[in-house]
């Protein structure tokens, strides 16, 4: 059977192929209510043409926000789709004026939410959206409008008949960059871009048919979104649910025993600290046992046969618990969207939850590179992966000073974006070409290194986040936070030093570690404020940084730093600017602004 070319394709391709009874699933009153193959085409196409209805028509745009992922975001999705309506998904983090920016800009003439505060910020930000026409909820409420009554059948013909003429060149979705600086730009994606991923890597996901996959992460980000075309053309039975309901013993991991999901370090980063915290909380041979699993993890490498008796012992009195953690069954997990430390990496590998991190952006589609779930010799830890075969990637070293291999990543391919919606001249500096084939400037700085003769791609840094010195050396952030973060103790960290004479940094600690450590030590706990201006805790730290600067160059080593009680957020509840992109990343010059007196201590001679 030949590919889908269009995302609406894959499913009706499932339908052909594969049709299930449980394809996309969410929780109602503590049960799993599932929607089958057919329910799904049965209610988008019904949508549909209530959508025409309403007046919409092709190149018209529609916006789907949720808190969380559910099954009527995506028969939205697939309505638009099949009218070749735009439809724009958008974070729901952020605050009224942004949607105002974003509704503007693409012309947003309907807004379909989830629930809790969304209706009232989207309500907030029509006044000053004319071409807001109206707003749908996805759940029944006294006062507002309910999408599900839109469903008609009237127009079944025609809504067939437009999704034939629907091309793969056409535009898919427009997706609102979480920039961290200046205002978002909207990334325009047809059908081939996204259908080339889901197509391309179609043998890199451990996934049957039938087989349970988890989904949180927002499908408003194309990470996630592309995922789950994914499971679709694959007809798993995908678990929509939020971050706040995977763990724990009754959390969802455990429910639904996964096979695979895909996540952000963060969320990795977190289900660690639970484990080391738990295992500091141990006593006598157990805690013993614990710390001397988790010692054995260092040596992990991947494709490195694990035996003996040590790992025997350790994988059924410890590895086993934590992958129990995780459901019991997962085969393979995918984190994006930012670093992932190495260490991370080895512990749950080493456990027997592999993990495999991959690169790209979302004008990309999202990927570019990635390692291996099905091949042990096209994954290493440490690298992004292998380049993707439908993508050509240079790495440019023309326009900058790198150091020796190193280079702008530049990528070209099916995936790579139309442009920018509505930014001709922003679309322009984005690409460059390099003997007339045109290549996305990614801004990311990297190399190609050989391991067992494949090449894999590694990330040195971002080309705007490199800082000089002020004796005009540069130096990578990314590499050394990255490293610090792998220290239980330390939960945040961003490197300082544009233009000072040495590189200092911010540094959060890890409040449960960090607790958990003073209770060993008998220092007494009267919260995080208090524990940063602490002799004996801040001497812990600077053990921490005389450990870890030898990893480093001389001008690269943080000679001062300075702890922070004040977790980075990518939302502030008191409506401050926020430190974190809804991605996770730093949003680097406002913590700049935020902690300038930290910083200005830290260089007063």
């Amino acid at each position: 059977m030949s590919k889908s070319t269009r995302l609406f394709d894959y499913i009706f391709a499932q339908k052909a192929k594969n049709p299930v009874e449980k394809s996309l699933g969410k929780k109602v009153d503590g049960q799993w209510q599932w929607y089958s193959t057919d329910r799904i085409i049965e209610e988008a196409r019904k949508l549909a043409s209530g959508l025409l209805k309403l007046g919409l028509k092709p190149g018209d745009k529609l916006a789907i926000i949720t808190y969380t992922n559910r099954p009527e975001f995506m028969i939205t999705d697939l309505a638009c789709q099949m009218l070749g309506v735009i439809d724009v998904p958008v974070y729901p983090t952020i605050s009224p004026g942004e949607y105002e920016y974003i509704f503007n800009d693409a012309s947003v003439k309907y807004a379909f939410v989830g629930k809790l505060d969304l209706y009232d910020k989207v309500l907030k930000a029509k006044d000053n959206v004319p071409s807001l026409i109206d707003i749908y909820t996805f759940d029944p409420a006294e006062g507002k409008k309910y999408f599900e009554d839109l469903y008609d059948e009237e127009h079944l013909d025609k809504v067939e008949a437009m999704a034939k003429a629907v091309k793969p060149e056409d535009l898919a979705t427009l997706i609102y960059t979480s920039g961290t600086t200046g205002n978002p730009k909207g990334v325009m994606l047809c059908h081939t871009n996204i259908c080339s991923i889901v197509n391309g890597l179609e043998d890199e996901l451990p996934v049957d048919a039938g087989d349970p996959v988890l989904s949180f992460l927002p499908l408003c980000h194309i990470f996630e979104r592309g995922v789950i075309y994914s499971y679709i053309n694959k007809s798993a039975a995908v678990h929509f649910t939020g971050t706040d309901n995977l763990g724990g013993p009754e959390g969802d991991l455990v429910d639904v025993n996964p096979v695979f999901f895909t996540t952000v370090p963060r969320l990795l980063e977190k289900v660690y600290e639970k484990i080391y915290s738990k295992g500091l909380e141990l006593s006598g041979l157990k805690k013993k046992l614990f710390f001397w699993a988790l010692d054995l993890t260092k040596d992990y490498e991947i494709g490195k046969k694990q035996s003996g008796w040590k790992h025997s012992i350790a994988d059924k009195l410890i590895y086993s618990k934590w992958r129990e953690a995780l459901g019991g069954n997962v085969r393979g997990i995918i984190t994006g969207a930012s670093a992932c430390p190495a260490k991370i990496m080895q512990v749950f590998s080493a456990a027997g939850i592999p993990i495999r991190e991959g690169y790209g952006l979302t004008e990309s589609s999202p990927t570019i590179s990635v390692n291996s779930l099905m091949d042990d010799s096209r994954a290493k830890i440490g690298t992004v992966g292998p380049i993707a075969d439908f993508v050509d990637v240079i790495i440019d070293d023309s326009e900058g000073d790198y150091r020796a291999g190193e280079g702008e990543i530049l990528a070209a391919g099916p995936n790579i974006m139309m442009g920018y919606y509505n930014l001709e001249e922003k679309s322009d500096e984005v690409f460059k070409y390099v003997d007339d084939k045109k290549y996305l400037r990614t801004g990311d700085i990297g190399k190609l290194i050989e391991h067992k003769g494949v090449k894999f791609l590694k990330i040195t840094d971002r080309k705007k986040e490199l800082l000089k010195t002020s004796g005009g050396k540069y130096v990578a952030p990314a590499p050394i936070e990255n490293k610090f973060k792998e220290n239980i103790l330390i939960d945040q960290m961003m490197v300082v030093g544009e233009n000072k004479k040495f590189v200092s940094g911010l540094i959060v600690p890890s409040e449960e570690a960090l607790k958990n450590h003073c209770e060993t030590c008998a220092i007494e706990w009267h919260g995080l404020e208090e524990a940063c201006h602490h002799e004996q805790i801040h001497a812990k730290y600077q053990e921490i940084v005389n450990e870890l600067n030898p990893n480093f160059s001389h001008i690269e080593q943080i000679k001062k730093f300075k702890l922070i009680s004040q977790p980075w957020e990518p939302v502030k509840a008191d409506g401050s600017k926020a430190e974190l992109t809804p991605t996770l990343k730093l949003k680097r010059r406002v913590i700049l602004e935020k902690f300038d007196r930290d910083i200005e201590e830290i260089y007063d001679v």
